[in-house]
């Protein structure tokens, strides 16, 4: 018994690394419909400085619906329906309104929510494993991205972490916990009420 549980135990752990980088990108692409999870940023310079840290929710909901919330250490909050944007800063008591694909455009929110982003915008490689954590190294295809290249790690086709170097040498990081994927999530996560009192600038029409 313990030599076929050996032996199935190897099968699997073969086909695990048998996965192409492409295969492994195309499990989170398309078998990630919904995700609900914690997490936590920071922000580092060229010298490999900190420069500040800040952690939140999130959600997303394919195609296109995204809510990334700060929480610490100021209040903020980004929602999208797929069409417009909402950037809500409670302290300023300010909303900023702008379309969803001009304001999302290679950020985050672009990166995780929409399939098409990834697989057309990113060419990628095999960056290594970390026990069940296979990473991943995307570098953009066009001259014009304002990333030179996203690390992203993926456990079980989900995203637990994701690392944004930009052209001038420095870095974002984001580690997720707290993951839930693929249940129903309510519809009001994705839209926005403008709280009275407060300032509304609308750059979503023409």
């Amino acid at each position: 018994m313990r030599t076929l549980f050996f032996s199935l135990l190897m099968l699997a752990f073969t086909a695990a690394r048998a996965e192409t980088p492409e295969q492994a990108l195309a499990r989170f692409v398309d078998g990630v419909q919904t995700l609900q999870a914690e997490f936590s940023q920071t922000q580092i310079d060229e010298r490999g400085e900190t420069l500040n840290s800040s952690s939140g929710r999130m959600a997303l909901a394919r195609p296109g619906k995204f809510r990334w919330e700060y929480l610490r250490p100021a209040p903020q909050l980004i929602v999208t329906d797929g069409s417009r944007l909402w950037l809500y800063d409670q302290d300023l008591k300010q909303v900023s309104i702008r379309p969803a694909a001009e304001a999302l455009q290679g950020t985050p929110a672009a990166l995780l929510s929409q399939r098409q982003t990834l697989t057309e915008t990113f060419s990628v490689a095999d960056a290594g494993s970390e026990g069940a954590v296979r990473k991943l190294e995307l570098k953009p295809k066009g001259k014009d991205s304002d990333f030179q290249s996203v690390e992203l790690w993926l456990k079980g086709g989900t995203p637990v972490r994701m690392l944004f170097r930009d052209q001038l040498g420095g870095a974002t990081d984001i580690q997720f916990s707290a993951i839930r994927t693929n249940g129903k999530l309510d519809a009001t996560l994705f839209q926005f009420q403008v709280p009275k009192g407060v300032e509304v600038i609308d750059g979503s029409q023409p």
